[in-house]
Protein backbone atom coordinates (compact mmCIF):
# COMPACT_ATOMS: atom_id res chain seq x y z
CA UNK A 1 0.00 0.00 0.00
CA UNK A 2 1.18 3.50 -0.85
CA UNK A 3 0.48 6.65 1.15
CA UNK A 4 0.14 9.98 -0.66
CA UNK A 5 0.02 13.45 0.88
CA UNK A 6 -0.82 16.71 -0.89
CA UNK A 7 -0.47 20.12 0.74
CA UNK A 8 -0.65 23.71 -0.43
CA UNK A 9 2.03 25.06 1.91
CA UNK A 10 1.51 28.72 0.91
CA UNK A 11 5.24 29.41 0.97
CA UNK A 12 7.59 26.54 1.76
CA UNK A 13 10.16 28.77 3.45
CA UNK A 14 7.47 30.15 5.76
CA UNK A 15 6.09 26.75 6.71
CA UNK A 16 9.63 25.50 7.40
CA UNK A 17 9.58 27.78 10.42
CA UNK A 18 6.33 26.22 11.65
CA UNK A 19 7.50 22.66 12.24
CA UNK A 20 7.35 21.45 8.65
CA UNK A 21 10.15 18.90 9.01
CA UNK A 22 8.46 17.28 12.00
CA UNK A 23 5.12 17.21 10.18
CA UNK A 24 6.76 15.67 7.11
CA UNK A 25 8.37 12.91 9.14
CA UNK A 26 5.26 12.26 11.20
CA UNK A 27 3.07 11.88 8.13
CA UNK A 28 5.55 9.33 6.77
CA UNK A 29 4.21 9.28 3.21
CA UNK A 30 5.58 7.55 0.13
CA UNK A 31 4.79 10.68 -1.86
CA UNK A 32 4.57 14.20 -0.44
CA UNK A 33 3.24 16.67 -3.01
CA UNK A 34 3.29 20.42 -2.42
CA UNK A 35 1.77 23.41 -4.15
CA UNK A 36 2.46 27.13 -3.86
CA UNK A 37 6.08 26.60 -2.80
CA UNK A 38 6.79 30.25 -3.76
CA UNK A 39 10.50 29.92 -4.35
CA UNK A 40 13.21 29.67 -6.98
CA UNK A 41 15.94 27.09 -7.38
CA UNK A 42 18.60 27.43 -4.69
CA UNK A 43 16.40 29.38 -2.26
CA UNK A 44 15.88 26.47 0.10
CA UNK A 45 17.99 23.62 1.41
CA UNK A 46 15.49 20.89 2.17
CA UNK A 47 16.07 17.16 2.02
CA UNK A 48 14.90 14.03 3.79
CA UNK A 49 16.67 10.68 4.02
CA UNK A 50 15.14 8.16 1.66
CA UNK A 51 13.42 10.76 -0.54
CA UNK A 52 14.24 12.38 -3.86
CA UNK A 53 12.70 15.77 -4.57
CA UNK A 54 11.33 17.04 -7.88
CA UNK A 55 10.64 20.75 -8.40
CA UNK A 56 8.84 22.99 -10.86
CA UNK A 57 9.48 26.71 -10.29
CA UNK A 58 7.48 29.62 -11.63
CA UNK A 59 9.36 32.16 -13.72
CA UNK A 60 7.87 34.90 -11.53
CA UNK A 61 9.68 35.11 -8.20
CA UNK A 62 7.81 34.25 -5.00
CA UNK A 63 4.85 32.86 -6.92
CA UNK A 64 3.15 29.50 -7.44
CA UNK A 65 5.49 26.51 -7.83
CA UNK A 66 5.15 22.80 -7.07
CA UNK A 67 7.27 20.01 -5.61
CA UNK A 68 7.10 16.27 -4.96
CA UNK A 69 9.20 14.34 -2.45
CA UNK A 70 9.14 10.66 -3.48
CA UNK A 71 10.46 7.52 -1.80
CA UNK A 72 10.26 5.58 -5.05
CA UNK A 73 12.31 6.37 -8.14
CA UNK A 74 10.07 7.22 -11.10
CA UNK A 75 10.48 5.90 -14.64
CA UNK A 76 10.06 9.44 -15.97
CA UNK A 77 9.54 12.98 -14.70
CA UNK A 78 7.75 15.75 -16.63
CA UNK A 79 7.22 19.38 -15.71
CA UNK A 80 4.23 21.26 -17.10
CA UNK A 81 1.64 20.04 -19.58
CA UNK A 82 3.73 20.52 -22.71
CA UNK A 83 2.22 23.88 -23.67
CA UNK A 84 4.57 26.88 -23.26
CA UNK A 85 1.69 29.32 -22.77
CA UNK A 86 0.63 27.38 -19.66
CA UNK A 87 3.98 26.22 -18.34
CA UNK A 88 5.65 29.39 -17.00
CA UNK A 89 4.03 29.27 -13.56
CA UNK A 90 5.42 25.96 -12.27
CA UNK A 91 1.99 24.44 -11.73
CA UNK A 92 2.36 20.78 -12.74
CA UNK A 93 4.76 17.90 -12.06
CA UNK A 94 4.20 14.35 -13.34
CA UNK A 95 5.99 11.23 -12.10
CA UNK A 96 5.57 8.00 -14.05
CA UNK A 97 5.54 4.64 -12.25
CA UNK A 98 4.90 1.06 -13.33
CA UNK A 99 1.21 1.10 -12.48
CA UNK A 100 0.21 4.77 -12.66
CA UNK A 101 1.10 8.39 -13.26
CA UNK A 102 1.20 10.73 -10.26
CA UNK A 103 0.47 14.36 -11.11
CA UNK A 104 0.53 17.27 -8.70
CA UNK A 105 -1.19 20.45 -9.84
CA UNK A 106 -1.80 23.96 -8.57
CA UNK A 107 -4.80 25.14 -10.55
CA UNK A 108 -4.87 28.88 -11.39
CA UNK A 109 -7.06 30.99 -9.12
CA UNK A 110 -9.80 32.91 -10.92
CA UNK A 111 -9.03 35.90 -8.63
CA UNK A 112 -11.48 37.80 -6.50
CA UNK A 113 -12.59 40.04 -9.37
CA UNK A 114 -12.77 36.96 -11.67
CA UNK A 115 -10.20 38.62 -13.95
CA UNK A 116 -8.55 35.22 -14.50
CA UNK A 117 -11.71 33.16 -14.90
CA UNK A 118 -11.50 33.10 -18.71
CA UNK A 119 -7.89 31.91 -18.57
CA UNK A 120 -8.84 29.41 -15.89
CA UNK A 121 -11.47 27.90 -18.21
CA UNK A 122 -8.89 27.42 -20.97
CA UNK A 123 -6.43 25.95 -18.47
CA UNK A 124 -9.04 23.44 -17.26
CA UNK A 125 -9.65 22.17 -20.79
CA UNK A 126 -5.94 21.85 -21.55
CA UNK A 127 -5.16 20.14 -18.23
CA UNK A 128 -7.94 17.60 -18.80
CA UNK A 129 -6.56 16.90 -22.28
CA UNK A 130 -3.13 16.40 -20.71
CA UNK A 131 -4.21 13.89 -18.05
CA UNK A 132 -6.38 12.08 -20.61
CA UNK A 133 -3.34 11.74 -22.88
CA UNK A 134 -1.45 10.13 -19.99
CA UNK A 135 -4.38 7.87 -19.25
CA UNK A 136 -4.10 6.34 -22.71
CA UNK A 137 -0.94 4.65 -21.40
CA UNK A 138 -1.77 3.94 -17.73
CA UNK A 139 -4.08 5.21 -14.95
CA UNK A 140 -3.61 8.70 -13.49
CA UNK A 141 -3.77 9.93 -9.91
CA UNK A 142 -3.65 13.70 -9.62
CA UNK A 143 -3.69 15.87 -6.55
CA UNK A 144 -3.39 19.42 -5.38
CA UNK A 145 -5.10 22.71 -4.77
CA UNK A 146 -7.73 22.70 -7.51
CA UNK A 147 -9.15 26.05 -6.35
CA UNK A 148 -12.77 24.96 -6.56
CA UNK A 149 -15.38 23.75 -4.09
CA UNK A 150 -17.39 21.33 -6.19
CA UNK A 151 -20.65 20.89 -4.27
CA UNK A 152 -22.52 23.00 -1.75
CA UNK A 153 -21.39 20.67 1.04
CA UNK A 154 -17.79 21.50 0.10
CA UNK A 155 -17.89 24.95 1.69
CA UNK A 156 -19.42 26.49 4.77
CA UNK A 157 -21.47 29.27 3.15
CA UNK A 158 -22.49 28.17 -0.36
CA UNK A 159 -25.32 30.63 -0.84
CA UNK A 160 -23.34 33.79 -0.06
CA UNK A 161 -20.30 32.52 -2.00
CA UNK A 162 -22.04 31.47 -5.18
CA UNK A 163 -20.45 33.27 -8.11
CA UNK A 164 -17.28 34.06 -6.15
CA UNK A 165 -13.88 32.75 -7.21
CA UNK A 166 -13.69 29.03 -6.44
CA UNK A 167 -17.46 28.63 -6.45
CA UNK A 168 -18.58 29.97 -9.81
CA UNK A 169 -20.87 27.85 -11.96
CA UNK A 170 -18.12 27.81 -14.60
CA UNK A 171 -15.47 26.37 -12.28
CA UNK A 172 -17.81 23.83 -10.77
CA UNK A 173 -18.96 22.63 -14.18
CA UNK A 174 -15.35 22.12 -15.29
CA UNK A 175 -14.78 19.96 -12.21
CA UNK A 176 -17.93 17.99 -13.02
CA UNK A 177 -16.58 17.48 -16.55
CA UNK A 178 -13.41 15.93 -15.13
CA UNK A 179 -15.38 13.49 -12.98
CA UNK A 180 -17.79 12.59 -15.77
CA UNK A 181 -14.86 11.78 -18.05
CA UNK A 182 -13.90 8.89 -15.80
CA UNK A 183 -12.26 10.18 -12.62
CA UNK A 184 -13.10 9.73 -8.93
CA UNK A 185 -13.03 12.38 -6.19
CA UNK A 186 -11.46 10.01 -3.68
CA UNK A 187 -12.69 11.78 -0.54
CA UNK A 188 -16.28 11.71 -1.80
CA UNK A 189 -15.80 8.07 -2.83
CA UNK A 190 -15.47 7.20 0.86
CA UNK A 191 -17.61 10.02 2.30
CA UNK A 192 -20.26 10.95 -0.29
CA UNK A 193 -22.29 13.20 2.01
CA UNK A 194 -19.90 14.20 4.79
CA UNK A 195 -20.17 17.88 5.72
CA UNK A 196 -18.08 20.42 7.63
CA UNK A 197 -14.73 18.95 6.55
CA UNK A 198 -12.60 21.51 4.73
CA UNK A 199 -9.01 21.94 3.53
CA UNK A 200 -8.71 25.74 3.29
CA UNK A 201 -9.70 28.61 5.58
CA UNK A 202 -9.24 32.33 5.04
CA UNK A 203 -6.79 34.04 7.37
CA UNK A 204 -9.55 36.58 8.06
CA UNK A 205 -12.49 36.52 10.49
CA UNK A 206 -11.16 33.62 12.62
CA UNK A 207 -12.23 31.35 9.78
CA UNK A 208 -10.23 28.33 10.86
CA UNK A 209 -11.21 28.63 14.50
CA UNK A 210 -14.86 28.77 13.42
CA UNK A 211 -14.35 26.13 10.71
CA UNK A 212 -15.66 28.49 8.05
CA UNK A 213 -13.80 26.69 5.30
CA UNK A 214 -13.73 25.30 1.78
CA UNK A 215 -12.74 21.87 0.47
CA UNK A 216 -10.57 22.80 -2.49
CA UNK A 217 -7.66 20.31 -2.16
CA UNK A 218 -8.16 16.90 -3.70
CA UNK A 219 -6.88 13.51 -4.71
CA UNK A 220 -8.53 12.53 -7.97
CA UNK A 221 -7.99 9.04 -9.37
CA UNK A 222 -8.81 7.26 -12.59
CA UNK A 223 -12.06 5.37 -12.06
CA UNK A 224 -10.33 2.14 -13.04
CA UNK A 225 -8.45 2.42 -9.72
CA UNK A 226 -11.58 2.56 -7.54
CA UNK A 227 -11.08 -0.97 -6.23
CA UNK A 228 -7.48 -0.12 -5.29
CA UNK A 229 -8.42 2.86 -3.09
CA UNK A 230 -7.90 2.08 0.60
CA UNK A 231 -8.75 5.38 2.35
CA UNK A 232 -8.90 9.14 1.94
CA UNK A 233 -8.63 11.81 4.59
CA UNK A 234 -8.36 15.54 5.22
CA UNK A 235 -5.86 16.31 7.97
CA UNK A 236 -7.55 19.31 9.56
CA UNK A 237 -5.39 19.16 12.68
CA UNK A 238 -2.18 19.95 10.77
CA UNK A 239 -1.31 23.65 10.89
CA UNK A 240 1.34 25.82 9.23
CA UNK A 241 -0.56 27.04 6.16
CA UNK A 242 -4.04 28.36 5.38
CA UNK A 243 -4.56 24.91 3.83
CA UNK A 244 -4.24 21.56 5.55
CA UNK A 245 -2.85 18.40 3.95
CA UNK A 246 -5.07 15.83 2.25
CA UNK A 247 -4.25 12.14 2.14
CA UNK A 248 -4.83 9.08 -0.01
CA UNK A 249 -3.88 5.46 0.58
CA UNK A 250 -4.06 3.07 -2.35
CA UNK A 251 -2.75 -0.32 -3.49
CA UNK A 252 -0.72 0.75 -6.52
CA UNK A 253 2.41 -0.63 -8.13
CA UNK A 254 5.61 1.39 -8.31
Amino acid sequence: MLKFISWNVNGLRAVQNKGFKDIFRELDADFFCMQETKLQEGQIDLSFDGYTSYWNYAEKKGYSGTCIFARHKPINVFNGIGMPEHDTEGRVITLEYKGFYLVTVYTPNAKEDLSRLAYRQVWEDEFLKYINSLREKKPVVFCGDLNVAHREIDLKNPKSNRGHAGFTDEERSKFSAVLSSGYTDTFRYFYPDRENVYSWWSYRFNARKNNTGWRIDYFIADKSLDDKLVSADILCDVYGSDHCPVELKADLEV
